[in-house]
């Protein structure tokens, strides 16, 4: 897909900007995407119509991010880049903020400036949120009489804040109504935003009433945003302090209950997106969060399901992660139990792990269905896996031999004697029997083992 936006990208005579922010979370089947659209765009000097803008917060890219590959690959890639530090604000582009955003001359606003500056050490997003959180407390307010915002320096500069702006995001969260700050956190635990419609039905799976007003107060005092039917975050700030509001132990057991009620209503509305979302929020809680050990094989069984979802949109690193989490929620004793699952979700995550290019999982799991499969047509699939890891690690020899020598536990002989051109003649020979009509009508193969055997 991606070489054809490119393609379409050159179409046009104005340059198109793609940003993304946050860069911190993202994967790298994103970056590999966007490596993939900055290559298909072309670096010289007449196809330079895309421009990249990321943004990420200091110190979390590390040599392990892919974002990082991107940046060392980029010289590599003919890809011409610049990297931007942006620091806090000064005093005085601070006060020019603080004036426009009052209207207020900037000598007038100086004072509040320097006031705003020492306790925020510059920080945009500090400055922005402190001055609404003046505002409520009615120490920034319009003056009717003067026409002009007015302010009490004084009563501001006894004000005690924090250094950090997460602290001052958990205090002001600490400051709404109970309810609110509950609403805040369900929502925090389905990421930076939500699909109001999604909210809505979280509102009937948890039985939470006045769950979409209590998030619409939050959104009067600044800490959401509506947008294109989104509930979104003001900031990924406000999002951790929200999630941090109940301790971790706490936020498990949650998100396992939020994930079961919300399984439980995807069954009766039959929708993906409602499975995956709960299946998403089982995992979070993890295996410590059951507490009672016969939902286990049902929680691997979602997991299971959603994994299948997941491999018929092609994203089998999702997928690999279903059937990972799967089988960590089995019990001991699961191959004698149950058996015909565990061997689905290990089968199912050797496949994936190789899909991926994980190796040595995918032989992990593959070794594991060997060792535990009760006849030769269960090990098939992971046999098949194996000589397929093989090939893809430079062993297509390897590869090659054990497929012939599994043929032939299969009773198929390829006669290696035979050359392929005899082969092939045979095939042409063969079909040349038959007409196009009864080649096209001539009935689907549906023998595991031979299908197997095919491959």
């Amino acid at each position: 897909i991606m070489p054809v936006c490119g393609s379409v990208i050159r179409s046009y005579d104005a340059p198109v900007t793609l940003f993304l922010d946050d860069l911190q979370w993202a994967d790298s089947a994103s970056i590999a995407a966007v490596t993939q659209l900055l290559c298909s765009t072309g670096s010289s000097s007449k196809q330079k119509q895309f421009f990249f803008v990321g943004c990420h917060r200091e110190g979390i890219i590390d040599s392990a991010h892919p974002v990082w590959e991107l940046v060392c690959n980029a010289e590599l890639l003919g890809v011409s880049f610049t990297s931007l530090k942006l620091d806090s604000m000064g005093e005085e582009t601070l006060n020019a903020m603080v004036s426009e955003t009052l209207c207020v001359l900037p000598r007038l606003t100086r004072t509040l400036a320097n006031i705003m500056y020492r306790k925020t050490k510059g920080n945009p997003l500090f400055v922005s949120q402190l001055m609404l959180s003046l505002n409520k407390k009615n120490l920034l307010f319009p003056s009717l009489s003067r026409r002009r915002w007015e302010w009490d320096n004084e009563k501001i500069m006894s004000q005690k804040l924090p250094d950090d702006v997460a602290v001052f995001f958990t205090q002001s969260i600490a400051d709404l109504p109970p309810d609110v700050r509950e609403s805040l956190f369900h929502l925090a635990c389905f990421g930076a935003s939500v699909e109001i419609a999604f909210v809505k039905t979280l509102e009937i799976a948890l039985e939470m009433r006045g769950l979409c007003d209590n998030l619409d107060i939050a959104v009067d005092e600044g800490l959401l945003e509506k947008k294109g039917g989104e509930l979104r975050f003001s900031h990924d700030h406000i999002q951790e302090a929200a999630y941090n509001t109940l301790p971790a132990d706490e936020r498990c057991l949650f998100h396992h209950v939020c994930g079961m009620a919300l399984a439980s209503y995807s069954t009766s509305e039959s929708d993906d997106n409602i499975l995956l979302a709960a299946v998403n929020q089982i995992n979070l809680g993890g295996p410590a969060a059951v507490q009672d050990t016969s939902q286990s094989s049902n929680i691997a069984k979602v997991n299971l399901r959603a994994g299948q979802k997941a491999m018929v949109m092609s994203d089998f690193g999702a997928a690999y992660s279903y059937f990972n989490h799967g089988i960590s929620f089995l019990q001991e004793g699961y191959w004698q139990e149950h058996y015909d699952l565990s061997l689905r979700l290990f089968e199912l995550a050797a496949k994936c792990a190789l899909a991926i290019g994980d190796l040595a999982n995918s032989k992990l799991h593959s070794e594991q269905v060997m060792k535990e499969a009760r006849s030769f047509e269960d090990a098939l699939n992971v046999m098949y896996i194996s000589t397929c890891a093989l090939a893809y690690s430079s062993g297509l020899p390897d590869s090659i031999q054990k497929s012939i020598e599994i043929l032939r536990m299969l009773d198929i002989d390829l006669q290696e004697s035979r050359s392929t051109e005899a082969c092939v003649q045979e095939t042409i020979t063969l079909l040349t029997t038959r007409t196009d009509e009864e080649i096209l009508n001539t009935r689907q193969m549906t023998e595991p083992t031979m299908i197997i055997a095919l491959k």
